[in-house]
């Protein structure tokens, strides 16, 4: 019951009976509870900026959690936090530890601040067999600060290579123990570690060139790790020695030398800092400023000593080489290699005139090095020792030249064998027989046999040619083509028969729809010389392309016939493939046949009437009996009747094969047309119809009759109208019905004394 009531109590007797405890605590009293566990003190850690979180063994169901810290230094506590589970809070001094939180029975502390390092105390009060007992857990909190980004310090950043300089690493804040680590990185390198070097400052003593570049150190705690900036150490030293070197490159016992007419590089370096300036000499006269000075063409008066001057302008220190270039005079062109033939051997030559010195020649082989000689060489070799494919190389050596010049000879074989061949020249006159085998070195001699082997004609190398008289009798013979060649056993040859051409053709009938287009083929099985294809129409004349819907396809030994829009009349019939050459010839026939369409039905005219104005007709048809159609085709003539009748001309042609009617214009009025009508079936026309002449529409007399009248009327109203008005101006000259009764007053001699005019009107009316 005391529990329940206390969880109901405000925050400020909630804080009150905080402060007792604390009291209690202070004051020495003994524990409310005896069989508490003993105290122990938790060590915790943290890093400033960051967050911890503190815990607290509360235990089942606390009444009541509260929160103190005591500074480093201090006896007295301070109220930090309190809560009772349903509600919680901070004291106000509590910002001085950061951003304070309860969670739980835990105290977090958010943006830790190095006054937060100290003693933290957790009093858990809670109900146990009816009473109140207090827990306490005891933290010490150690706050962490990271080291600060380290910087670089050099006593002296340019010293003169020889002197002494200290390298200092200077961190503002950090917990301690802070150790260091030390890098070291050329201007145009990589970062080495300096191994042993662990304090916050080393020195170099004494300083040299090697140490020139970029420092950088490290500084780590238990925290954290940071980097400093590089630190450029500048050493001041040189020049050295300078050394020359030139290009191209060539060495000799005085120096170095070139050739002439190319371009020469003379290069100077002296090892210095600052960099060194360089001034060349050529025998002692001042040439060129800089560290590299180009001869653009080379002479003999560039012939001479060069000298290279260093200089350190900060320490104002100079240094000298002297070096000798020679010009040298080279042979002018390459080497020239021959093979020169001779009976079982191969003589080779190697020719080079010319040059200062002159250029030292020398064979080499498959064997091993042959012969060696200036300016020309040679050498025999027996040709029983070389396998095809030889190489014999001729070296020239001059000191001009980087690198040797040479020349090469390679003996091999003619790939393959012999190819024979014939062709028939000057309008099958004759047969020229040709045998080829390219290749080689030296090149084969090539001979022509006949049946029994002898010679015909002589031997020449790569091609033998030999004219034969065209004759029927060569169809059968064969003819041989013998080869030779030095490094080729036993003699290569080809054989060559003459024959007469023979063909195949692909159908021996072929069938095509009128207006279709066919294709007859021919194959040439052989013939030797080469035959020539060709084919004849149904009347025994060559087919042209492109005449009469002719096509022709060469296909290698092939000729293939086309026949486009065939027609009965032109393209029917038998065509003949023909092939010839010089020893004879063949043919072999194709039967054509153009099939037409089968024919229509027919057609009758249902209607024929003329339009508006004699320029048109309306005509409709119907078909009647079986058949396919493709199309309607309508055909008109002038001067139908009588024996000067015109021919039929198409009037259209472009119908459906659904439509049953057409509206044909462009008629003359004035002259008399008539009409007819056939069914088509692609190239097939069925039977004309009946001709008929158009008629005139149906006349209408209604309408007529009610214009006229209305007409009439209109005319009759108006001409009375005009009478009546004409009567009452003029009235003397109508009758009078009885005798007017004399006015008093009125002169008798002014009475009208004329006689009565009868007036007869006609209207007409026009429709």
């Amino acid at each position: 019951m005391v529990g329940q009531r206390a969880q109901h109590q405000p925050a400020s007797l909630l804080l009150l009976l905080h402060l007792c405890l604390l009291h209690l605590r202070a004051s020495g009293q003994p524990h409310p509870t005896p069989d508490s566990p003993a105290e122990e003190v938790v060590s915790v850690q943290g890093v400033r900026g960051g967050s911890v979180e503190l815990a607290c063994s509360s235990g089942p169901a606390p009444l009541l959690i509260l929160w103190s810290f005591t500074p480093m230094g201090s006896l007295v506590p301070r109220p930090v936090a309190i809560t009772d589970g349903a509600m919680s809070k901070v004291e106000a001094v509590a910002s001085a530890l950061g951003v304070v939180s309860l969670r739980n029975s835990s105290l977090v502390l958010g943006e830790l601040r190095e006054g937060a390092r100290g003693h933290f105390l957790c009093q858990v009060l809670h109900v146990a067999s009816g009473q109140l007992h207090t827990t306490y857990s005891h933290l010490m909190l150690a706050v962490l600060v990271p080291v600060s980004k380290p910087q670089v310090r050099l006593s002296n950043p340019s010293p003169v290579e020889g002197a002494s300089v200290v390298a200092t690493c200077a961190v503002r804040e950090g917990t301690e123990p802070v150790t260091f680590a030390w890098q070291h990185r050329a201007s145009r390198g990589l970062g080495e570690a300096l191994v042993g070097v662990t304090e916050p400052l080393f020195q170099l003593d004494p300083v040299n060139r090697t140490h020139l570049g970029w420092y950088m150190c490290s500084a780590r705690n238990s925290v954290n790790r940071l980097s400093s900036d590089g630190a450029f150490l500048d050493v001041i030293y040189g020049p050295d020695k300078p050394v020359i070197t030139v290009e191209p490159l060539g060495l000799t016992e005085e120096g170095f030398w070139a050739s002439e007419k190319e371009e020469v590089t003379l290069s100077c370096l002296a090892a210095s800092n600052p960099p060194s300036h360089y001034v060349w000499l050529r025998d002692h006269t001042q040439v060129h400023t800089g560290p590299t000075y180009v001869i653009t063409r080379a002479g003999r008066a560039h012939t001479g000593l060069y000298t290279c001057l260093a200089r350190n302008s900060y320490l104002d220190t100079r240094t000298q080489t002297t070096v000798q270039l020679t010009i040298y005079y080279p042979p002018e062109g390459q080497p020239s290699c021959a093979v020169l033939p001779s009976p079982g051997a191969v003589t080779l030559l190697c020719t080079w005139p010319g040059g200062l010195p002159p250029a030292q020649l020398q064979w080499e082989g498959p064997q091993g090095p042959g012969p060696t000689a200036p300016s020309n060489v040679t050498w025999s070799h027996a040709a029983t020792q070389l396998p095809s494919g030889s190489v014999f190389t001729c070296t020239g050596q001059h000191p001009a030249l980087t690198p040797s010049a040479l020349c090469t000879v390679v003996l091999w074989e003619p790939l393959g064998r012999p190819t024979c061949g014939s062709t028939a020249t000057m309008g099958d006159q004759f047969i020229m027989l040709s045998c080829e085998w390219p290749g080689g070195e030296p090149p084969a001699m090539l001979g022509w046999l006949d049946e029994q082997q002898q010679p015909l004609g002589g031997s020449s190398s790569s091609m033998a040619v030999h004219l034969l008289q065209a004759q029927e009798d060569l169809a059968g013979r064969e003819f041989t083509c013998q080869g030779t060649h030095l490094l080729r056993t036993p003699d290569p040859h080809c054989h060559l028969r003459l024959e007469a051409p023979q063909l195949d053709v692909a159908e021996s009938r072929v069938s095509v729809f009128e207006g279709g287009e066919a294709w007859l083929e021919c194959s040439l099985r052989q013939g030797t010389p080469p035959a020539q294809l060709l084919w004849l129409g149904p009347q025994q004349h060559q087919v042209e392309p492109d005449t009469l819907g002719f096509m022709l396809h060469p296909e290698r030994t092939q000729l293939r016939l086309g026949i486009r829009n065939a027609d009965p009349t032109r393209h029917r019939g038998t065509y003949q493939c023909v092939a010839r050459n010089a020893v004879g010839n063949s043919s072999r026939s194709v039967l054509l046949e153009v099939l037409r369409y089968p024919a229509p039905p027919n057609v009758t005219i249902r209607r024929l009437t003329y339009g508006r104005h004699r320029r048109e007709v309306q005509l409709q048809w119907a078909i009647t009996g079986p058949g396919n159609l493709t199309g309607f085709l309508v055909q008109r003539k002038a001067s139908a009747l009588g024996p000067g009748a015109g021919a039929w001309e198409i009037a259209a042609s472009d119908i459906e094969p659904e439509s049953r009617g057409r509206r044909l214009g462009g008629l003359d009025p004035g002259v008399l047309y008539a009409f007819r009508i056939l069914a088509l079936n692609h190239h097939t026309a069925g039977h004309p119809s009946e001709v008929k002449i158009p008629a005139d529409p149906p006349f209408s007399a209604y309408p007529a009759v009610l214009g006229a009248a209305g007409t009439g009327m209109v005319v009759a109203t108006v001409a009375s109208l005009l009478v009546f008005q004409y009567a009452a101006r003029h009235p003397e000259t109508f009758p009078r019905l009885e005798t007017p009764t004399a006015t008093p007053g009125l002169d008798p001699a002014q009475e009208t004394t004329d006689a009565p005019v009868n007036v007869t009107i006609t209207v007409t009316a026009t429709p």
